[in-house]
């Protein structure tokens, strides 16, 4: 289990991650494709980063519009597990 950052740490991890807000407990970030095939395509990218660092975020797909959701769900919060995770989708992203 990893120690939850507090508000302050997350906060400062965002400033390096373009892109995400913290909601809650978790931290959240929404990207928006051309189409449904361009966004599949990218969330098929995403599992592959996902399964080789063995955390996965929450994804929820609306047409070309993917919201990805991390939180260290054994911790109870965010952890460095989410921001180290939320900078690897970044990079996919091209960000």
């Amino acid at each position: 289990m990893s120690t939850v950052l507090n508000d302050s740490e997350v906060e400062q991890a965002l400033q390096k991650l373009p892109g995400w807000s913290k909601r809650d407990n978790r931290i959240e970030r929404v990207l928006q494709f051309g189409d449904f095939i361009t966004a599949m395509k990218f969330v098929n990218e995403i599992a592959v980063v996902a399964e080789a660092a063995n955390h996965h975020p929450d994804i929820c797909i609306n047409y070309n519009k993917v919201t990805l959701t991390l939180l260290s769900h054994d911790s109870g919060g965010v952890t460095q597990r989410d921001t180290r995770m939320a900078l690897k989708i970044n990079e996919v992203a091209g960000c």
